[in-house]
C-alpha cells in the first residue's frame, strides 16, 4: 500500500531555514510527480510545490517563489522540501502528496512553526 512519511518540521526563527523529507513506499516512485502542500490553522489545505517523475519540471506557489526548492532523489524514494527565509505566515503542517490511478495519498503531514 502506498505509504507517505513526512520528517523535518520544527520551530524556526524568522528568517531561518528548514528541509522537509518524504519518504515513499508501495509504489513506484520514480514515475510519478509528487507534491508539496500545507495547511495553516484555521485555512484550508494549499498546493506549495511540485515536481514531476524525472526532477525536469518544477512549480512553486507564488509565496514560496524563490524561497523554497522542491527535489527527489528516486534512488532513496524521497522528495525534499528546502524551505529558506521562513516567515511567521509559512507556519503550518506540511504534506506530501502522489496521485496513483486517480486517487490522492496523504502522509500524515510535518508541523512547521516560524516564530521568534
Amino acid at each position: 500500500q502506498v505509504q507517505l512519511v513526512e520528517s523535518g518540521g520544527g520551530l524556526v526563527q524568522p528568517g531561518g531555514s528548514l528541509r522537509l523529507s518524504c519518504l515513499a513506499s508501495g509504489f513506484s516512485f520514480g514515475y510519478y510527480s509528487m507534491s508539496w502542500y500545507r495547511q495553516a490553522p484555521g485555512k484550508g489545505r494549499e498546493l506549495v510545490a511540485f515536481i514531476a517523475s524525472d526532477s525536469g519540471s518544477t512549480k512553486y506557489a507564488d509565496f514560496v517563489m524563490g524561497r523554497f526548492t522542491i527535489s527527489r532523489d528516486n534512488a532513496k524514494n524521497t522528495v525534499y522540501l528546502q524551505m529558506n527565509s521562513l516567515k511567521p505566515e509559512d507556519t503550518a503542517v506540511y504534506y506530501c502528496k502522489v496521485v496513483k490511478s486517480m486517487v490522492d495519498y496523504w502522509g500524515k503531514g510535518t508541523l512547521v512553526t516560524v516564530s521568534s
